[in-house]
Protein backbone atom coordinates (compact mmCIF):
# COMPACT_ATOMS: atom_id res chain seq x y z
CA UNK A 1 0.00 0.00 0.00
CA UNK A 2 2.81 2.04 0.75
CA UNK A 3 4.33 1.82 -3.27
CA UNK A 4 0.63 2.91 -4.19
CA UNK A 5 1.13 6.30 -2.15
CA UNK A 6 4.03 7.19 -2.99
CA UNK A 7 2.96 6.64 -6.47
CA UNK A 8 0.32 8.65 -6.24
CA UNK A 9 2.45 11.78 -4.70
CA UNK A 10 5.18 10.76 -7.72
CA UNK A 11 2.30 11.59 -10.31
CA UNK A 12 0.42 14.60 -8.57
CA UNK A 13 3.96 16.55 -8.57
CA UNK A 14 4.58 15.66 -12.36
CA UNK A 15 1.14 17.42 -13.41
CA UNK A 16 1.20 19.94 -11.00
CA UNK A 17 4.78 21.29 -11.37
CA UNK A 18 6.08 22.36 -15.06
CA UNK A 19 9.68 21.59 -16.11
CA UNK A 20 9.86 24.96 -18.54
CA UNK A 21 8.28 28.31 -17.45
CA UNK A 22 6.59 30.16 -19.32
CA UNK A 23 8.53 33.75 -20.41
CA UNK A 24 6.01 36.75 -20.50
CA UNK A 25 6.73 38.13 -24.14
CA UNK A 26 4.06 41.03 -23.60
CA UNK A 27 6.65 43.41 -23.10
CA UNK A 28 8.50 43.18 -26.28
CA UNK A 29 5.58 42.95 -28.23
CA UNK A 30 4.95 46.17 -26.72
CA UNK A 31 7.95 47.50 -27.39
CA UNK A 32 7.81 46.01 -31.32
CA UNK A 33 4.60 47.41 -31.88
CA UNK A 34 4.70 50.96 -30.41
CA UNK A 35 7.46 51.63 -31.99
CA UNK A 36 7.46 54.66 -34.30
CA UNK A 37 8.96 53.51 -37.58
CA UNK A 38 6.02 54.71 -40.26
CA UNK A 39 5.00 51.12 -40.46
CA UNK A 40 1.49 50.65 -40.33
CA UNK A 41 0.70 48.04 -37.30
CA UNK A 42 -0.73 45.45 -39.19
CA UNK A 43 3.04 44.96 -40.61
CA UNK A 44 5.30 45.32 -38.06
CA UNK A 45 5.36 41.68 -36.95
CA UNK A 46 7.75 40.85 -40.17
CA UNK A 47 7.54 38.81 -43.07
CA UNK A 48 4.54 36.81 -42.02
CA UNK A 49 2.31 39.54 -41.27
CA UNK A 50 2.88 41.01 -45.11
CA UNK A 51 2.34 37.69 -46.31
CA UNK A 52 -0.55 37.05 -43.88
CA UNK A 53 -2.57 40.78 -44.90
CA UNK A 54 -1.11 40.24 -48.50
CA UNK A 55 -3.49 36.89 -48.56
CA UNK A 56 -6.33 38.07 -46.63
CA UNK A 57 -6.80 41.13 -48.66
CA UNK A 58 -6.47 38.92 -51.94
CA UNK A 59 -9.14 36.72 -50.52
CA UNK A 60 -11.46 39.58 -49.53
CA UNK A 61 -10.72 41.36 -53.13
CA UNK A 62 -11.59 38.14 -54.59
CA UNK A 63 -14.79 37.32 -52.74
CA UNK A 64 -16.02 40.79 -53.77
CA UNK A 65 -15.43 40.41 -57.32
CA UNK A 66 -16.86 37.02 -57.51
CA UNK A 67 -19.96 38.13 -55.66
CA UNK A 68 -20.65 41.30 -57.76
CA UNK A 69 -20.24 38.90 -60.82
CA UNK A 70 -22.77 36.73 -59.48
CA UNK A 71 -25.19 39.62 -58.40
CA UNK A 72 -24.66 40.66 -62.12
CA UNK A 73 -25.40 36.99 -63.50
CA UNK A 74 -28.62 37.12 -61.04
CA UNK A 75 -29.79 40.92 -62.70
CA UNK A 76 -29.79 39.46 -65.98
CA UNK A 77 -32.84 38.41 -67.58
CA UNK A 78 -33.33 34.61 -68.47
CA UNK A 79 -33.16 33.42 -71.89
CA UNK A 80 -36.35 32.00 -73.40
Amino acid sequence: MRHLLSLQRLVTRRFNTTTRQMVNKVPENQKLFQEDNGLPVHIKGGSTDVLLYRFTMTITIAGCGFSFYWLLVACQPRNK
